[in-house]
């Protein structure tokens, strides 16, 4: 299951509707085509705070990941092709999920329900923030993404600071290390498939 979008079973909620109402994570942002655009590409998971049990067991498992997100604006989706390094070995699928563009949320459906995630644009383009599970405090949860696995001060601030808003510990941070990425040459063969016409499923 990819880590980015591993999420439990959640409905359709208001965002933080029971937070600090000067937070502005407590606010659902409407997804337009130009967000949708804006988050095309590569990004690297740079680190995150679950409180669910199961997310948390999830990430500890995970050394590296970066991943492709390609929108598709017509019928509100994106598609993720996620690279994960668990153990020595690399992983790789291929899923999508579903943009409900008023709400700011992604989502799919899964055996048991649907699964989502709030997304939340950074004030740098570079970067992003995914909450999962934000209006359950014992279940929160908060993930930084960035176009680079080298981040800036100004952006990890700007993640310690969605952290707080949201009644996240520093301390609680999991972060992932690139170096031990194993998936790039996988990435590169993929690339070369992709140039000559034959896109990997």
């Amino acid at each position: 299951m990819a880590l980015p979008w591993a999420l439990t079973a959640l409905s359709l909620l208001p965002l933080l509707t029971a937070q600090d109402p000067t937070c502005p994570y407590q606010k659902a942002v409407p997804i337009t085509d130009a967000i949708l655009e804006r988050l095309s590409g590569k990004w690297f998971y740079i680190a995150g705070v679950f409180r669910n049990p199961e997310l948390q067991r999830l990430i500890r498992d995970v050394k590296a990941t970066f991943f492709y997100l390609t929108p598709n604006l017509k019928e509100d989706t994106i598609q993720l092709r996620d690279y994960e390094t668990i153990g020595d070995e690399c992983h790789y699928s291929v899923n999508s999920r579903d943009v409900q563009r008023q709400n700011g949320t992604l989502s799919r459906t899964v055996p048991d329900g649907v699964q989502i995630v709030h997304l939340w644009l950074s004030k740098d383009p570079k970067a992003f923030i995914l909450l999962f599970e934000p209006e359950d405090e014992q279940n929160r949860g908060l993930a930084f993404y960035a176009r680079k696995q080298k981040v800036t001060k100004k952006q990890l601030r700007e993640f310690q600071e969605a952290l707080k808003c949201l009644g996240l510990q520093d301390d609680e941070i999991l972060y992932l290390d690139g170096k031990k990425d194993l998936c790039r040459p996988l990435d590169k063969q993929h690339k070369k498939e992709r140039k000559k016409g034959n896109v990997e499923s």
